[in-house]
């Protein structure tokens, strides 16, 4: 009894990378060249909040250790740069990150009735 392949053999897929220098040595092996790939980092924001004349310092200290993660002292000084500058930087993110940390203060602060403004911005 004899047993037939239905496929004739095939080369192995090429991996994403790579370019395939075939040795025919013996007839049958295929070696693979890897080339490594340089990735460029993903840009990353920065989350800003901005200052206003309504939104009390209190409340601005308690989102940026709730959100941020930031101990009491720290949010106190980033609060303090938001009311002397005009805007301070809470934390840097990637995208998708930085946007969900300006849609849950933005939230925050409608809920506790605050006009507090938030926003990513790329980092240059």
């Amino acid at each position: 009894m004899k047993f037939m392949a239905t496929k004739p053999p095939t080369t192995p897929p090429v991996a994403p990378g790579s370019t395939p220098t075939t040795t025919r040595e013996d007839g049958d092996s295929v070696v693979l060249e890897r080339r490594t790939q340089k990735v460029q980092p993903p840009q990353m924001y920065q989350v800003v909040m901005l200052n206003d004349d309504y939104t009390p310092m209190e409340f601005v200290v308690m989102v940026i250790q709730e959100y941020f993660s930031k101990d009491r002292e720290q949010a106190t000084q980033i609060m303090l740069k938001i009311h002397l500058d005009g805007k301070g930087v809470c934390g840097v993110y990637s995208r998708d990150v930085a946007a969900t940390k300006v849609d849950q203060v933005m939230d925050a602060a409608g809920k506790a009735g605050h006009p507090l403004q938030c926003v990513s911005e790329p980092v240059e």
